[in-house]
């Protein structure tokens, strides 16, 4: 039978304490009004306040880290770090892979010399273990709900609702205009980096929710946006931006000159271009290094032209790094001019004619702004030129979504001007894939709230443990576990996936690198230093409430507080 929670006043030593009894292993127990007495306060990991798509990161690592003090197989502990993992991305063998892990830059590890934690390597590892172990996800809700949700795209956001969807009992139909789902993971990343295999795989794993894929099928050609409007009870658009930007200078027409969206669309989608000897990438983003290290694999001799520094492309490091260590050149400060496709210079078949560029006053984003040299035209022969410069959406078909710029725009919580009808992913603006999922699960909370006649409320962004908070001291040094790489002289020969997984091994010791910053992992230490024993332990209770304060013996004394190495204990009311 349940205790009876009964509220009482006590005398304890410090002062009159305020608080509530019941059976430990239903409550904590927290003082009133006192501020003398310890409080326990979860608070929010740097490493999810850094996450776009909000992931219970601490608590995947702790789990598996924890693993042999509570007795679990390892194995069994992978398999629930993978559920508690994509309550929030159902892609995590593919995020473990392409996300330029913004989490790790928040990690507190990296205020120690060890470095942080390799978030984005475990990821990896829970995200193959899912696909071995064919771990299923987990619905909400057995019922199935009368209302259908259509969702124009099947790139990462517009399935990440999906999915969020399709586990609360809705019918989700997709609307795909490629003859396969997948978006720009699938026409704007290589192999090499994302296996075809282990998309398909996370791909049909929420086909096999339930959710109607209809592949080509473009809006305004084989069904109106009006008509989808109308048949459904809510409409997500997560359309992307998969049209290259034009350089809007004269030649661009010209058959060996494309945009790089386009060419690295054509390239994943198994078609042959003769690229020549040698190749020109425009561009300081990602589809401009993917475009380089193609074409070095296809044997280019690769030059990429960047009108600013190294210091202000865009792109990720590690795939620069990796760039350069694959043999791609780069010219920077400099752009292109105009594109001459007869007479090209010593054995190519074009003429870049480019101009010199210095950094000027600071642009709307903060990067210097690059202002062309006078007299300081050159021209570089190539056989291609790939200008990946930028992005854009195709709204055809959905013209009344559209802002000034071709974009459409959306509040916090994804709505759009249009009642029932929300957006997310790249069609607000570029960025990372993770950003996308997490729009796409935002939404689908969004339209659930909608269908329900409710307004859903976005948390926010609570503020998050800082190192400082924390005795990092407490914590032993421990080596970072990297992934490890083909030679550059090997991985260029094919497209074979480049970086290779941890091994189990190394992802449990990776796990215990993790300071579960903000929440009790069981040090004891507060147990041990208590001058009253107050404190107990019952590994029986859940994460977090594990450790136990008896109000009657609690002096005061503030020890408990300042031994927690992970801020878990504050004095008082707490925040």
């Amino acid at each position: 039978m349940e205790t009876q929670i009964l509220e009482e006043e006590l005398i304890g030593e410090a002062a009159v304490i305020k608080i509530k009894t019941a059976s430990p292993t239903d409550i904590v127990v927290t003082n009133g009004e006192s501020w003398k007495c310890p409080v326990y306060v979860r608070k929010t990991p740097p490493c999810s306040a850094k996450c776009p798509s909000s992931e219970d990161i601490r608590g995947y690592l702790t789990y598996v880290a924890q693993a042999k003090d509570f007795k679990r197989p390892v194995e069994d502990s992978f398999d629930q770090a993978w559920h508690i993992l994509t309550d929030k991305n159902p892609f995590p063998a593919v995020h473990g892979r392409i996300c330029p892990h913004p989490c790790e830059s928040g990690c507190n590890r990296q205020y120690k010399e060890d470095g942080a934690v390799a978030i984005n390597n475990f990821e990896r590892v829970i995200g193959d273990h899912g696909i071995k172990r064919g771990l299923k996800f987990k619905k909400l809700t057995d019922k199935n709900k009368d209302k259908k949700v259509a969702i124009i795209g099947a790139g990462p956001s517009g399935l990440s609702c999906a999915y969020q969807l399709a586990r609360r009992g809705y019918t989700v139909t997709v609307f795909e205009s490629s003859d396969k789902p997948g978006g720009m993971l699938r026409y704007g990343i290589t192999s090499y980096r994302l296996p075809r295999e282990v998309l398909d795989a996370e791909i049909q794993n929420i086909l096999d929710l339930g959710v109607e894929l209809k592949c080509n099928t473009k809006i305004g050609v084989d069904i109106s946006f009006e008509d989808i409007k109308k048949k459904y009870d809510a409409v997500y658009v997560a359309v992307g931006a998969q049209k290259g930007s034009k350089m809007n200078v004269e030649g661009e027409s010209i058959r060996s000159v494309f945009t790089g969206v386009d060419f690295l669309r054509r390239i994943n989608n198994g078609e042959k271009i003769d690229i020549g000897k040698k190749v020109i990438v425009i561009g300081g983003g990602n589809t401009a290094i993917d475009a380089a290290r193609i074409c070095r694999r296809l044997g280019g001799d690769v030059t990429i032209l960047y009108r600013r520094t190294r210091d202000e492309m865009p792109a990720i490091e590690h795939e620069i790094v990796a760039a350069e260590e694959e043999g791609v050149k780069f010219e920077f400060l400099a752009a292109p001019v105009c594109v001459i496709g007869e007479g090209g210079k010593v054995d190519c078949s074009l003429d870049l004619k480019c101009v010199r560029m210095e950094l000027g006053e600071k642009d709307k984003s903060g990067r210097f702004r690059p202002v062309p040299i006078e007299g300081t035209d050159f021209s570089v022969g190539a056989d291609t030129v790939i200008a990946a410069i930028g992005q854009e959406p195709d709204l055809t078909g959905m013209d009344e979504l559209k802002n000034n710029y071709g974009w459409i725009n959306a509040n916090v919580i994804k709505e759009t001007s249009i009642p029932g009808v929300y957006a997310g992913g790249d069609v607000l603006g570029l960025d990372i894939a993770t950003t996308a999922v997490g729009h796409g699960r935002k939404a689908a909370r969004a339209i659930d709230a909608y269908i329900h006649g409710q307004k859903y409320r976005d948390p926010g962004n609570p503020r998050p443990v800082k190192h400082t908070d924390m005795k990092l001291d407490y914590y032993l040094p421990a080596p970072r576990n990297n992934v490890k790489e083909l030679p550059p002289k090997e991985r260029i020969k094919n497209f074979e996936e480049v970086n290779k997984a941890l091994t189990l091994d190394e992802a449990v010791a990776e796990s215990k690198r993790c300071m579960s910053c903000g929440l009790c992992f069981t040090c004891d230490r507060c147990r041990v230093f208590c001058p009253r024993e107050a404190i107990s332990r019952d590994k029986a209770r859940p994460v977090g409430k594990i450790m136990f304060t008896d109000y009657t013996k609690c002096i005061g004394c503030h020890i408990c507080a300042e031994v927690c190495p992970s801020s878990y204990i504050e004095m008082g009311m707490g925040l």
